[in-house]
């Protein structure tokens, strides 16, 4: 009876935890689809944030280090101060990806929207429901990513259509078993939480896991709409 009462309560706080993970990166999605969609349509906005060649690489640097700031110090500052963080992130997110409205029309980004959200979903159950320790893969798909990378930073001055489309096969790969993985880190990490864990304590836990979370939907979503995208005329 014990057994089963305890085995009960760790279910409530996995299941609590894991809503709130999904709620905050729900939070950061919404916060990126509308920052995209509102600079796309105010051509002042579109010719401060992209006007000049130089902006696009001051956000995306900036978002570099919100990043890092966040996952490296949020055990030591407030959870208010990692809620804005987070929300600053998903903004700037928002700001680079604006060009996307321009790029493709936007029954074909609505549409990969839900194909991402499809396949996020699948890998994040099995991630969920899998006994199978997926720390292996990850360790694998993390050395995938940084050859990714590498091979992004290289396309940029070579131009090929053929490797871009390529990387982003690969891309796709890779962020659904990085979800998969994230996921199943966040499981355990619900578990493990303390039942005297702070208010603070466990939300920026789950900021945190929404982060990871919304990095990995996010390299998902670019990726396949290079893939299945359909460009305006």
């Amino acid at each position: 009876m014990n057994t089963a009462f305890a085995q009960s309560g760790t279910m409530v706080k996995v299941n609590t935890f894991i809503r709130s993970v999904y709620n905050w990166m729900t939070i950061g999605l919404v916060l990126t689809g509308f920052t995209s969609y509102f600079v796309s349509r105010s051509p002042a906005l579109l010719q401060v944030f992209h006007g000049n060649p130089i902006m696009p690489i001051v956000l995306f640097i900036g978002l570099i280090v919100l990043c890092g700031y966040l996952s490296a110090r949020i055990q030591k500052m407030q959870a208010t101060t990692a809620t804005g963080l987070y929300v600053a992130l998903t903004v700037a997110y928002g700001l680079i990806l604006t060009p996307i409205f321009l790029i493709y029309t936007a029954a074909s980004i609505v549409s990969t929207f839900f194909i991402c959200a499809a396949t996020f979903g699948a890998a994040s159950v099995y991630g969920m429901v899998t006994k199978k320790d997926l720390t292996g893969m990850a360790q694998f798909l993390m050395m995938g990513l940084i050859g990714l990378i590498i091979a992004m930073v290289v396309n940029i001055f070579i131009g090929s259509t053929m490797m871009q489309t390529i990387i982003s096969c690969i891309a796709v790969i890779i962020f659904t078993g990085l979800t998969a993985y994230d996921t199943q880190k966040l499981k355990n990490m619900a578990v493990t939480l303390p039942d005297n864990a702070t208010g603070g304590m466990v939300r920026k836990g789950a900021i945190m896991g929404a982060l990871s979370l919304y990095l990995d939907f996010m390299g998902l979503f670019i990726h396949l709409l290079h893939l299945l995208g359909v460009a305006r005329d």
